[in-house]
């Protein structure tokens, strides 16, 4: 790509006529097609200026940056549209839409913390659904829109906590813990899925919705590599989908529950290289 930082685009599943869908301004993420797939959603931060944001300086440890420029917007897929659905000071990003296209899902550092809200898909009626201190995140609704899965970490010691303050002042979180939750729609019944104390993330459910599968290092001593993971809704049943690439993640399954697109650094020539794969899914 010809552009300084990350954008959004679109390909056809072959990986053929591949289209920038944004202005190709700032930083970009999360991009999600609405369910008519006339529109997308994503997050950027095209409003602080054109450049790419700095990059967090990393010499102390992997850390993520939480750009607080970050808000969440839609268009049409040819660009056209343009609507801004977040309005808020501080980080809006990682939004994703239910199947009737009604409820966006997102997390935001509005209220100080790193919480999931819901909003209208007009971003109007806006709904606090997490409140436990820590980073609650990267949620998708269920196939039927009644459940919620994401990644969180909650610190509970006191160096724990101290840590994340003082890094969440810096608009930084280090993303080496997180467990996969569960909740309904309305935040309600929340649950604990995972408790394996390793980096758990990118979790989404199956069309069953008994089972979803998600990202970890949890089989690598030194948590250095991802591989794809399937697990029950109550936590039973874990099993290891993936091997041998140093990064499998970002796992999506088709509407039809017959084809699983995740991204992986499997194939490449680059240690920063990483590419769309698209698998036959069979259970």
């Amino acid at each position: 790509s010809p552009y300084q930082c990350d954008q959004i685009f679109s390909m056809n599943l072959d990986g053929s006529d591949v289209k920038l869908l944004n202005s190709g301004k700032g930083r970009t993420t999360c991009g999600f097609f609405f369910p008519d797939e006339k529109r997308f959603l994503y997050a950027s931060t095209h409003l602080a200026g054109d450049a790419c944001p700095p990059v967090p300086d990393r010499s102390r440890g992997y850390v993520w940056p939480i750009y607080p420029s970050y808000e969440i917007f839609s268009a049409n897929l040819d660009g056209t549209g343009l609507k801004r659905l977040t309005k808020s000071l501080g980080y809006d990003a990682e939004a994703t839409i239910s199947p009737d296209g009604k409820k966006i899902v997102f997390t935001s550092m509005r209220a100080g913390d790193l919480d999931i809200y819901t909003m209208n898909a007009d971003g109007s009626g806006v709904k606090r659904l997490t409140k436990e201190k820590g980073y609650d995140g990267g949620p998708f609704f269920s196939w039927d829109g009644k459940t919620i899965v994401y990644r969180g970490y909650h610190p509970k010691s006191r160096d724990e906590l101290q840590g994340y303050a003082s890094l969440l002042k810096q608009n930084l979180i280090k993303p080496t813990r997180a467990e996969i939750f569960m909740m309904s729609a309305d935040g309600s019944n929340k649950r604990q899925v995972t408790n394996n104390g390793a980096a758990n993330w990118a979790p989404f459910l199956l069309p069953n919705n008994r089972q979803i599968i998600f990202s970890s290092n949890l089989h690598d001593a030194e948590r250095r590599s991802f591989s794809l993971y399937l697990i029950n809704v109550d936590g039973s049943g874990l099993e290891r989908i993936t091997f041998s690439a140093r990064f499998d993640s970002f796992p999506m399954l088709s509407r039809d529950g017959k084809k699983l697109l995740f991204a992986s650094t499997r194939n490449t020539n680059e240690a920063r290289e990483f590419n769309i794969f698209v698998a036959d899914w069979v259970q």
